[in-house]
């Protein structure tokens, strides 16, 4: 290929069509090889291998959310710690990211102090 200006251009416009071509031969592929046949069972709801029973609508207490909010929460917030504690051993790193990083912890314990607080770390 020219190695111009557009050069560059042309090989990731060559990788974008190779891909549109391979995902559209997959897709076709699909629609001539799969089997066309309308069965009632093919139409019921599927859960779990087992035959729905009751209403599709269940309410879920709010409590489970927030659970899974703050999982995520400080899930996210480790992800942030353990890179740091890897690399402060090395030089460079000094009292300023060990108070930034106790900042961080305190807003962590904050936010955990808070939802305790609040009664939400309750399970029932």
């Amino acid at each position: 290929m020219d190695e111009g200006y557009l050069g560059g251009y042309a090989v990731v416009g060559a990788a974008v069509g190779l891909g549109v071509v391979f995902v559209a031969t997959g897709l076709l592929a699909n629609r001539l090889l799969r089997p066309v046949v309308s069965t009632p069972e093919k139409y019921t709801t599927y859960e779990c291998g087992i035959d729905p029973v009751g209403e599709g609508w269940a309410q879920t207490h709010i409590r489970y959310y927030v659970f899974a909010y703050l999982y995520v929460i400080f899930a996210v917030d480790a992800v942030y710690l353990y890179p740091w504690a890897t690399v402060f051993d090395g030089s460079g790193y000094g009292v300023t990211t060990l108070v930034e990083m106790i900042v961080f912890i305190g807003f962590l314990a904050t936010g955990i102090g808070y939802a305790w607080r609040r009664g939400v770390l309750k399970w029932m």
